[in-house]
């Protein structure tokens, strides 16, 4: 076993030496990733509310105006442009200062006073998917909301929903992109330094000479991964602070767990970012590869879609990558208080995943030393 991972220490030192004395290194592993968290954690906000609205009122009537009002009470809509003619709407929609107009009929107090069916034109921008589908549903629930009033008068209604969300009750969109982000920037971060690390080396020739010694391919792998180990961690640390502190993200389980069980997802990206500087030659090489781990990780691993409603094949794709069993684990243990019982598997799954990277990346080592 000690003849397996022969010359560790002296590896891992000289390494630790390398990374401190290298400004750089540093400043890409801590201050990079944080200023992607705060870009990321501030601009990116799901909750679509105050809508830019263009309305068109034919009617000038108390009933229009307590239509308009339901709009704007609704906290989706903002009604930001009056205009009094068709064209004016449409141009108004066109250029972009409202995605969605509203018109409504001059006839539209006679109609409902005559219990016939008034119609109100909603028009909505579909150039973005996200604004659109939510003002379809807030202008159906408005105009659902005031039929029910005027068909049930002053009576209550016979049935009341009152929905309860938990773990995320106010719907903040920090709550549920900051926790999986924590994965991706320390794929991003981990993976980079350590490819360009072991190529920088091999263009400079002093791998060569590493190799020259008796240095077992275990330990060379793993003395190199254990200080951007550290260092991987260290960013782990400094990021849950400021998304406990910045962001306002409640931890609801263990911290302790939570470091505990980054362990092996730690090891994994360490392992494929040792596996992609075997096969890389140059540094530019390298950059490319470990970057093209990022946008699977960013849409196959459930951090934006949700993985259920993917395509069977790529379903499959999310089942080999890391970031799907890490971002399970931020989420369960930040937002649902969730413990080692209940994620044990996506531990385990990880933890194996980072033996295979580490051994295949040593394998690969051993064939390309012995060529």
């Amino acid at each position: 076993m000690k003849s397996l991972f022969y010359g560790l220490l002296p590896v891992c030192r000289k390494e630790f030496t390398h990374i401190v004395r290298d400004p750089g290194t540093l400043f890409f592993a801590l201050v990079i990733p944080l200023i992607q968290l705060f870009l990321f954690g501030f601009a990116v906000d799901t909750n679509i509310r105050q809508i830019p609205t263009v309305v068109l009122d034919e009617s000038h009537t108390q009933q229009s105006r307590q239509l308009l009002e339901s709009f704007a009470a609704s906290d989706t809509f903002r009604l930001a442009v009056t205009v009094q003619s068709n064209a004016d709407m449409y141009t108004a929609m066109r250029a972009g200062k409202a995605r969605v107009a509203i018109k409504i009929p001059y006839d539209y107090a006679r109609q409902l006073q005559s219990g016939a069916t008034a119609t109100v034109l909603v028009l909505i921008d579909g150039s973005d998917t996200t604004v659109a589908a939510q003002a379809v549903n807030a202008s159906t629930g408005v105009a659902l909301e005031q039929s029910l009033r005027r068909i049930l008068g002053s009576s209550q209604m016979p049935i009341e929903v009152r929905p309860s969300v938990l773990y995320n009750p106010a719907t903040r969109s920090a709550n549920f992109f900051v926790p999986g982000l924590i994965a991706v920037l320390l794929q991003v971060m981990i993976i980079l330094l350590i490819a360009l690390s072991l190529v920088r080396e091999r263009e400079r020739g002093t791998l060569e000479q590493l190799t020259m010694t008796p240095v077992a391919p275990l330990g060379l792998m793993v003395g190199k991964m254990i200080p951007y180990g550290v260092l991987g961690f260290a960013e782990l640390c400094l990021i849950l602070t400021i998304m406990r502190v910045v962001f306002q993200v409640p931890i609801h389980g263990n911290v302790f767990v939570l470091l505990a069980m980054s362990l092996p997802f730690l090891l994994t990206v360490l392992g494929v970012g040792l596996f992609i500087s075997t096969k890389a030659r140059t540094q530019a090489e390298a950059f490319q590869l470990s970057m093209g781990t990022v946008l699977p990780s960013v849409f196959l691993s459930g951090y934006i879609f949700l993985i259920d409603t993917m395509p069977p094949i790529f379903r499959a794709i999310s089942r080999i990558i890391p970031a799907t069993y890490y971002i399970q684990i931020l989420r369960g243990i930040i937002l649902r208080g969730a413990g080692f019982p209940d994620l044990w598997f996506n531990a385990l799954v990880l933890t194996l995943m980072g033996c295979a990277t580490v051994l295949l990346a040593a394998r690969q080592f051993v064939s390309q030393r012995g060529r």
